[in-house]
């Protein structure tokens, strides 16, 4: 991994982060970019349902109320995407935590925002997010229905980070 004059993230061909500098561009054929986000988005499903059913389980059983658990539920989302990405770019490609977070940030929050914003939203519509207890299975049925749509709205969105080079193929 080359560093470039701008501070970007330049591909030195065993690199797996988007370069934003001097036109490097990473070639996907269509069949192979539609994999590629699926997987990707299945990463980034993994660190926001981690995120989301802690947040949620915590604002619900202590009764936080439907805003601040839905916040609660993203920020740990966040949090939970942000540590599952980073590390295996830190041990790829050598990078320092702050190098591996600049790498990926842009991408990152895009993906996490777009599926915590439907999944919040589904959940919300289902009634999960306003469940009475943890042993409501209206609260399990939430999370069951937002768990795709999350993944269903961010898939294409990851497939155009991809293909603008916004996002790599970093984990």
């Amino acid at each position: 991994m080359q560093h470039t004059h701008h501070g970007a993230m330049k591909d030195s061909g065993k690199g797996c982060c988007p370069s934003t500098s001097h036109g490097h561009k990473q070639e996907h054929s269509g069949d192979s970019l539609v994999s590629t986000s699926f997987h990707t988005t299945l990463h980034c499903l993994t660190g926001c349902v981690i995120g989301e059913v802690v947040g949620l389980a915590i604002g619900v059983h202590f009764a936080l109320g439907m805003w601040p658990t839905m916040i609660l539920a993203t920020v740990l989302a966040y949090i939970a995407s942000f540590s599952l990405a980073i590390p295996p770019i830190m041990r790829k490609q050598n990078l320092s935590f702050a190098s591996a977070f600049k790498a990926i940030w842009l991408g990152e929050a895009i993906s996490i925002g777009v599926m915590e914003m439907v999944m919040n939203w589904t959940d919300y519509m289902v009634g999960g997010v306003q469940a009475v207890s943890l042993a409501s299975p209206i609260f399990y049925i939430g999370i069951a229905v937002a768990i795709p749509a999350g993944f269903i709205a961010a898939w294409p969105v990851n497939y155009w980070l991809l293909k603008k080079q916004i996002k790599g193929t970093c984990h």
